[in-house]
């Protein structure tokens, strides 16, 4: 029995993929997706830091406000302290240098989430002077 040489012709022009086209089109969309779960994730882990630096610094911007409101002079230097925000605890502490007028002191305070104060995640400073009695 021979062929139909008519469906013969035809079979070579018929619309399609082949399996290496598909496999091709496969790897491609692969690398997208990954490249795209990847952006997505660093994005995400970046939004997180954000949001930690700014309780961070709330943390230590109300530590400065309550060093600028108490009128104690003169102010203790490596002084720790812990502060609940966001549903965290955050532990600060304050270290004291002197400057040229002995009225006046920088004050920083480092932030972070480490009980053992090793690793911070921001810091803040401020100049304090001693507040004249009146």
């Amino acid at each position: 029995m021979r062929p139909n040489t008519e469906h013969t012709k035809n079979r070579k022009y018929l619309p399609g993929m082949t399996l290496l086209e598909v496999l091709v089109a496969l790897f491609i969309f692969a690398l997208t997706g990954t490249a795209i779960m990847k952006a997505a994730s660093d994005h995400l882990n970046g939004v997180g830091q954000i949001e930690d630096i700014t309780f961070a610094t709330w943390v230590a911007n109300n530590r400065l406000t309550q060093l600028h409101i108490d009128t104690t002079w003169p102010i203790k230097n490596n002084q720790k302290g812990e502060q609940e925000m966001a549903g965290r605890k955050w532990y600060w502490q304050q270290r004291v240098n002197k400057t040229n007028d002995n009225d006046m002191v920088q004050v920083e305070v480092s932030v972070g989430l480490d009980e053992q104060y090793e690793d911070s995640v921001t810091s803040a400073s401020t100049f304090i002077a001693k507040q004249t009695e009146k």
